[in-house]
């Protein structure tokens, strides 16, 4: 504006006219909030924190520590501070069978369909570890991540009995077609107990779509970022991610709510990170930085 009533010597009145622009725009000076700097470095704290995490679910996480914030502001500031995750969005097929429909069992009420498979990591001296992790597709919690070694059916076999004394058998259990899965001694027990196996089409990962997006996330905000120097400290973080995972962590497929969030949330005005489950002897402590406090607007 300064330029052009220079350029042609003219009024700021005419100049505005001409640019089809207010002139309050001219006069009155941006004001920011009292509260925006805290906010902000709020947000920088989560985005630190939490490296995987959009604004929508940085904006959740603000709301349950206490902040009045709608998503617009805060991605106004996410924007200002140059803040980014980079999105890896691979293409999906539809869950086509073998007679040509497109029809799948689909979870309608909790505890009706599980669903579980393996993830592999190694710790710092190069060993392999595996993880059975085991989901409830219709609520997405997490319900457990058996970390050891080696796993085989008896693994599974024990980690479902536990499950399934604290929940009851679920009425579908989906997995691929995996020896550990297929196991006579599984699928009888299995049965015995008022479960059906619901396998995928060998060579469709897709099909048991829940748990594999599951161990994406996983792997994408835990064991990418990890160094593990013993097995004891990749069970204590990912028993305490998985804690997270539940009660914490906003859920996009929820609404940004978590799956299973605790009975009574007292509003401390932080959030707690993920790594705060107790130490165990030959693990590390972790202890990650906690978000600065904020205020109310």
């Amino acid at each position: 504006m300064a330029k052009v009533i220079r350029q042609f010597r003219i009024s700021e009145r005419r100049a505005c006219a001409v640019l089809g622009q207010h002139r309050s725009t001219q006069r009155k000076l941006a004001r920011g909030r009292d509260d925006e700097a805290a906010l902000t470095a709020d947000i920088i704290e989560l985005a630190r924190t939490y490296g995987r995490y959009g604004y929508r679910r940085i904006t959740a996480l603000l709301r349950h520590a206490g902040w009045a914030v709608n998503a617009k502001r805060v991605q106004r500031i996410w924007r200002q501070e140059g803040l980014k995750v980079p999105q890896k969005q691979p293409k999906r097929g539809r869950l086509w069978l073998n007679d040509g429909s497109c029809v799948r069992l689909r979870a309608q009420r909790a505890n009706h369909v599980w669903s579980y498979d393996f993830v592999e990591d190694r710790t710092h001296d190069g060993r392999k570890f595996r993880m059975l992790c085991v989901i409830d597709e219709f609520t997405r919690e997490a319900l457990a991540i058996r970390v050891k070694r080696r796993l085989n059916s008896t693994d599974v076999l024990e980690t479902l009995a536990d499950l399934m004394i604290l929940r009851g058998p679920p009425a579908y259990i989906r997995s691929d077609n995996g020896p550990e899965f297929i196991a006579t001694a599984l699928r009888e027990w299995i049965a015995a107990v008022g479960s059906q196996t619901a396998y995928i089409e060998p060579g469709s990962p897709w099909e048991n779509g829940y748990c594999e997006s599951f161990n994406s996330k996983l792997r994408d905000e835990l064991l990418n970022g990890e160094i593990f120097f013993s097995l004891a400290e990749a069970q204590v973080l990912i028993e305490a991610w998985r804690r997270h995972f539940n009660s914490v962590r906003p859920h996009s497929s929820l609404k940004y709510r978590p799956p299973a969030p605790e009975a009574i949330v007292a509003r401390s005005r932080t959030v707690a990170p993920w790594a705060s489950a107790p130490a165990v002897e030959g693990a590390r402590s972790p202890t990650p930085a906690l978000a600065s406090p904020c205020a109310m607007n």
